[in-house]
């Protein structure tokens, strides 16, 4: 889910096949190892505008944003937003803050897609702001709330919310979102809008097997490409519980971005299948607990990270920023270096 707060109490894993990546390595080697400054974030995105980095999350009530010099040392930078849109509090009555925030530069624009909603309900929605730049120092600087994009309703079998766009092969654009209820929705967009079309009806791209009526623990897609094939990320299970979050990341695969995604070992993203990417109990020194919500980044040198939160044990279980760059093994499958 979009915000930290206290959620239902956790089901038990489904019995789905799911396969383990290589052990992690030993927290001082890696980049997470070197972190330092402001790093209580939720739900991160994480994207490059010339020297500087930038980290959009579920900070504050507004978007909050972070930014750094060298992926290391990170410092608040504010807010996207200084009040909730008026069209959002219409919309989603007893909103009280904007979350899971998704940030891309397309077509000479950034674009910031987020979720408004309402803890542990399916009305809501999702909105869309755009830019032509990320330095608030800049004198083009301001965000263009550009309003509704997707919503549902209490009698939608999808919940619109954590959006991420995707871009693929063909320059078709797409906004991938969902959480819990019938699992992971992908909708075509109109490139001139960054909108779907009225009446478009989404793509089924995964799900969860739970108790039929109960939750279905997913949510929180993010697609990239590589190599000809689109990577899916999803977060299994709960968050928002500090420490006793039982959170954890799966990778699935696909040729097509409409699917089918499956994973490592075959098992179908539709049947709740994957292959664990990032495990719940990260073996960062025993320390972080339930990684999930996670972005994909490349940088201009060609590699590619993974950034994600996880839950502090040295903090009282806060949220953590976190960035692992990846490799990728012989059959083409991304290990992240946490």
């Amino acid at each position: 889910m979009a915000r930290f707060t206290k959620l239902v109490p956790a089901l038990a894993l489904s019995a789905v096949s799911l396969t383990m990546p290589v052990a992690a390595q030993d927290d001082t080697a890696t980049l997470n190892g070197h972190l330092s400054g402001d790093l209580i974030t939720h739900d991160p995105v994480i994207i490059r505008e010339g020297e500087t980095y930038y980290v959009f999350s579920t900070v504050g009530r507004y978007i909050g944003i972070k930014t750094s010099p060298d992926l290391r040392h990170w410092t608040d930078a504010g807010a996207v937003f200084d009040a909730i849109p008026q069209w959002a509090q219409d919309t989603i009555p007893g909103t009280e803050g904007i979350w899971a925030p998704d940030i891309s530069y397309v077509d000479g624009e950034y674009r910031l897609y987020y979720s408004i909603s309402t803890f542990g309900s399916n009305r809501s929605a999702i909105g869309l702001a755009t830019n032509v730049t990320l330095d608030p120092k800049a004198k083009n600087y301001r965000w263009k709330d550009h309003g509704l994009v997707v919503m549902s309703t209490k009698d939608s079998d999808f919940n619109a919310i954590d959006p991420n766009l995707v871009v693929d092969s063909e320059g078709r654009q797409w906004l991938a979102l969902g959480s819990f209820w019938s699992g992971i929705k992908l909708f075509p967009l109109d490139p001139a809008t960054g909108k779907p079309a009225p009446g478009t009806e989404p793509y089924s791209i995964a799900r969860r097997l739970g108790v039929e009526g109960g939750p279905n623990p997913i949510e929180a897609p993010f697609i990239f490409r590589h190599d000809g094939w689109y990577y899916m990320l999803n977060s299994f299970d709960y968050c928002c519980k500090g420490v006793n979050s039982t959170y954890y990341t799966v990778v699935a695969r696909s040729r097509k971005v409409t699917g089918p995604y499956r994973g490592k070992d075959g098992s179908e993203a539709m049947l709740g299948g994957g292959t664990i990417f990032l495990r719940a109990d990260l073996q960062e020194k025993q320390r972080f607990r339930g990684p999930g919500h996670t972005g994909f980044f490349t940088d201009t040198d060609g590699t590619s990270y993974v950034v994600y939160h996880a839950y502090d044990k040295e903090a009282d279980g806060a949220p953590k920023l976190r960035i692992a760059p990846i490799r990728w093994d012989a059959d083409g499958w991304p290990i992240a270096q946490y």
